[in-house]
């Protein structure tokens, strides 16, 4: 099932990882959860009106098992999928995670749950637009993790930037971070760069549905 978070913006709450559905013109899937999910992502578009026919495209905020992993529900489609340049190489399979950083090792372990998708991967980088979307790069949790903010759906999609805890948003952590000095700066670029927004999109915990910019400048004072 799906939950509506503002008009044309819906939430797949995946059980420890979310995934979001929106209709700029152009239906768009946030994040792909992992290979166990395929039949809720599937049955998430039917429960917001569509078919699998109607997706378009897909936005992924990073390379990671648990946002990549349900990509093969879509091979075969016409998707195609946008990714940050830095991680389109891991998403593809052209490139394995580095053994010498501790994040890349976890994804490494992870590898047998990943596999590469048969429809095309298209590179974004800073500053590139995707429909309504605004891309920015805001690497330190992945070296290729990028927010897609949408200003006229008052909308950021935040990945694993942050995510939601005890009702307010946190740095991503050491442990799942290759750079967390990294994860600061992208904190700090991304509020002083990005549109106000309303609703606060992340990959783990409870969405916000406002003050989303407000929250996100919050975690900035705290860091």
């Amino acid at each position: 099932m799906v939950t509506p978070l503002a008009n044309d913006v819906w939430w797949y709450d995946l059980s420890g990882t979310n995934a979001f559905l929106v209709d700029d013109d152009t239906l768009t899937l946030v994040d792909a959860g992992m290979g166990f999910h395929a039949s809720e992502l599937i049955g998430g578009l039917r429960a917001a009106g569509f078919e699998l026919r109607d997706l378009d495209r897909i936005l992924l905020t990073h390379f990671d098992m648990d946002h990549v992993g349900g990509l093969g529900a879509f091979d075969g489609t016409e998707v195609t999928i946008h990714v940050g340049a830095a991680d389109a190489p891991l998403v593809t399979g052209e490139r394995k995670p580095p053994l010498s950083n501790h994040k890349g090792l976890i994804q490494r372990l992870g590898g047998p749950l990943v596999s590469a998708p048969d429809n095309p991967v298209e590179p974004v980088e800073d500053g590139d637009t995707v429909g309504t979307f605004t891309v920015y790069e805001t690497p330190g949790h992945t070296p290729g993790h990028v927010c897609y903010v949408s200003e006229s759906l008052s909308t950021a999609f935040l990945g694993d930037l942050v995510r939601e805890s005890g009702g307010r948003l946190e740095p991503s952590p050491w442990v799942v971070s290759y750079d967390t000095a990294a994860v600061e700066r992208s904190l700090r670029s991304l509020v002083e760069r990005a549109p106000a927004f309303e609703v606060a999109a992340m990959g783990h915990g409870v969405p916000f549905k406002r003050e989303g910019s407000r929250r996100l400048a919050d975690v900035v004072t705290r860091l």
